[in-house]
């Protein structure tokens, strides 16, 4: 619950600070004096947007802190998830300074505003205009049905089951597409890999090939120089090799002369063997060449192939075709194991369908089971509050699997006996839209711990002793649950535990909006006004010890 508030340089409150009761808080105050302002301070704590123009005071920070003791919530494992350090008293703070920059804490711990949110929507529950209109909405209502029947941990295993079903189901589309856009290229992708295959290019050396090529296609000319060195080294009378035979004779007979010429004459000698060898090769490879035709054919066949296919894909040499064959061989790979690999996705979405509606079906059972006895209450309650032929009857029907699951619901209301009922947010009027609101509070307020809840002016369009039953459905609620209702009527501001009068304050620079806390005398003079105007007479004055119960 709400311990403590403090609101300092908000709108017109330069500095106000209240210490709720932990049952029914009333505000009044007349029209205008600021009651709002409060419900706008709690709004900041609950995330709402921040203006540099709500300041009081343009040149001082804005603060906004609530306290709060949570020690009944069960949040220790939201606060571990968000990384915040629990404490049973907490305080959510929020600044705003001149320029317009927010800032929140948790705890002085400085936090985002999505942070600050997730924790107070645990702490405080605003009933707003915005709340009634909400009540139309079919998920509104479900989200009631689910609240009744405390079934938020089935509704997170439906929202974890229908995740991993959608990552399924898209994760198979993506591959139906992928295999649809490449099963059109497949014939053409399949004839290319084919042609790429038959061209047998990891036997083919495209720099050797090239090279032989030019060789033959100059046999003749190559065999002729080849003959013109032959001649020059062994085959005329005046040859290389007969001139160094005939040296290294001549230096047989000088050797024994002369040591250097030995060793001249061994190195001669090496020349010749050398000289030998060479000449070996040569011959060799003149008796090899010869203009081969049929051969040049075969080349000039194998590299036109090569050529053509390296233009067709665009690339410089032969190891990019190769590279270019690969990449078109794993798309027809592809494609024809993508039966296995399209029926293995479709299996994981089946089953994560399967897990999907039996988790929801186990939701929507209990759903249907809490339809029954919520309509009930809400029919008693509504009755209590002066509405004994209105009638609440809750539809439900299957649909298609969502986040929330295979049910929707739509609430049916009629204010008139004999009257069938229809779609709530087509018949009810304000007030029995706020009434109603005030039933679905108070019944969920004995199923759950409920945090800190604020009414805003619910008693609009209701008078009378229907004020009177509203009043005591709220101060029921008090006795189990924090509440404030911000209220006109006297048989409503009777019954708080703690009453708080908002004014605006003239005797300064500015007129500031404060807020104060009434006793006993203080709460007579209030509703007695509340009842016979500025000026109330004796009648008034007694009626309000009536509604409060003095004697």
């Amino acid at each position: 619950m709400l311990k403590n508030l403090l609101i300092k340089n908000y709108a017109l409150i330069e500095h106000t600070e209240i210490d709720p009761d932990k049952g029914l808080n009333i505000i009044t105050g007349e029209t205008g004096a600021g009651k709002s302002i409060m419900l706008g301070a709690l709004g900041l704590l609950k995330g709402g947007r921040a203006d540099s123009k709500a300041l009081f005071d343009n040149e001082k920070k804005c603060i906004i802190e609530g306290t709060f003791n949570i020690s009944s919530y069960k949040l220790k494992s939201t606060f571990k998830d968000l990384e915040l350090d629990y404490e049973k008293v907490t305080i959510l703070r929020r600044e705003i300074t001149p320029s317009g920059k927010s800032r929140a804490f948790i705890n002085d711990t400085p936090v985002r505003l999505d942070v600050l949110k997730k924790i107070s929507e645990k702490l405080m529950d605003i009933h707003s205009q915005h709340d009634t209109l909400q009540l139309g909405s079919n998920i509104y209502q479900l989200n009631l049905v689910d609240a009744y029947g405390q079934l938020e941990k089935k509704v997170e295993h439906v929202f974890v089951a229908y995740k991993e079903y959608r990552k399924t189901a898209q994760s198979y589309q993506q591959l139906l597409d992928e295999y649809n856009q490449i099963k059109e290229e497949f014939e053409f992708n399949q004839f290319q890999l084919k042609e790429l295959d038959d061209a047998n290019l990891d036997d083919i050396d495209q720099a050797e090939l090239e090279m032989e090529l030019e060789k033959l296609e100059n046999a003749e000319n190559i065999k002729v120089a080849l003959n013109t060195v032959l001649e020059a080294l062994s085959r005329s009378d005046f040859s290389a090799d007969t001139s160094i035979y005939s040296s290294i004779t001549d230096l047989n007979g000088l050797s024994d002369y002369s040591k250097k010429l030995s060793e001249i004459r061994d190195r001669l000698d090496s020349c010749h063997i050398e000289l030998r060898d060479i000449i070996s090769e040569i011959e060799t490879e003149e008796d090899a060449l010869f203009f081969d035709q049929e051969r040049i054919f075969m080349i000039k066949e194998t590299l036109d192939t090569v050529y053509a296919l390296q233009q067709k894909h665009r690339v410089q040499d032969l190891e990019e075709l190769i590279e270019k064959r690969e990449s078109i061989r794993s798309k027809v790979d592809k494609v024809e194991s993508f039966d296995e690999a399209l029926l293995e996705a479709e299996t994981e979405k089946k089953a994560a369908s399967e897990a999907l509606m039996e988790i929801a079906e186990t939701l929507s059972e209990a759903r249907k089971n809490a339809i029954v006895p919520l309509s009930e209450e809400l029919n008693k309650t509504l009755a209590d509050l002066g509405m004994p032929n209105g009638q609440i009857q809750i539809d439900h029907r299957i649909t298609e699997p969502t986040v929330i699951g295979i049910d929707e619901v739509e609430v049916l209301f009629t204010a008139n006996k004999g009257r069938a009922p229809q779609a709530l947010r087509e018949v009810a009027s304000g007030g029995e839209f706020s009434r109603l609101m005030l039933a679905i509070k108070y019944i969920l307020a004995s199923k759950t711990s409920l945090p800190t809840i604020i009414f805003d002016e619910i008693d609009t369009g209701i008078s009378g002793e229907i004020a009177i039953k509203v009043g005591n459905i709220m101060e029921e609620m008090g006795k189990s649950h924090q509440v404030f209702t911000i209220s006109h009527l006297p048989q409503i501001a009777a019954l708080g535990s703690k009453h708080y009068y908002v004014f605006k304050d003239h005797e300064g620079d500015a007129t500031v909006s404060k807020i104060k806390t009434l006793d006993q005398e203080g709460r007579i003079n209030e509703i007695a006004q509340m009842i016979g105007g500025a000026q109330p007479s004796e009648g008034a004055i007694q009626s309000a010890k009536d509604l409060i119960g003095i004697k």
